[in-house]
């Protein structure tokens, strides 16, 4: 399920690489209400690219997908971005699924 924020892009993280390749770039958005709320979104591999040429100030309103885990008896929840639109133009990672269409080694 996807939600959405809305709010100032506040801060943006340093892209974060691992040895396997895997990528991770944080940002920090405030909400625009009474009681301003500085919430923090990840993104993950191809949707770091995202993130270019957006700066803090920006009004920014954040697609984003709700993932929780447990380690070690403790409960994490991440908000990890999936779109997000700046300055009236938004930016996706587009998704490809390949066409097998074609393959003759089925399994079935």
């Amino acid at each position: 399920m996807l939600y959405t924020f809305e709010g100032t892009i506040r801060e943006i993280m340093e892209t974060q690489t691992w040895d396997s390749g895997f990528k991770k770039r944080e940002i920090i958005i405030t909400s625009d209400e009474k009681f301003p709320q500085d919430v923090k979104f990840e993104f993950l591999k191809d949707s770091v690219d995202l993130l270019n040429d957006i700066k803090p100030g920006d009004e920014a309103v954040v697609s984003f997908s709700v993932r929780g885990n447990e380690y070690n008896g403790k409960f994490y929840v991440n908000l990890t971005g999936n779109a997000i639109k700046v300055n009236g133009k938004t930016k996706k990672v587009e998704t490809v699924i390949p066409d097998h269409s074609g393959d003759d080694d089925i399994p079935f």
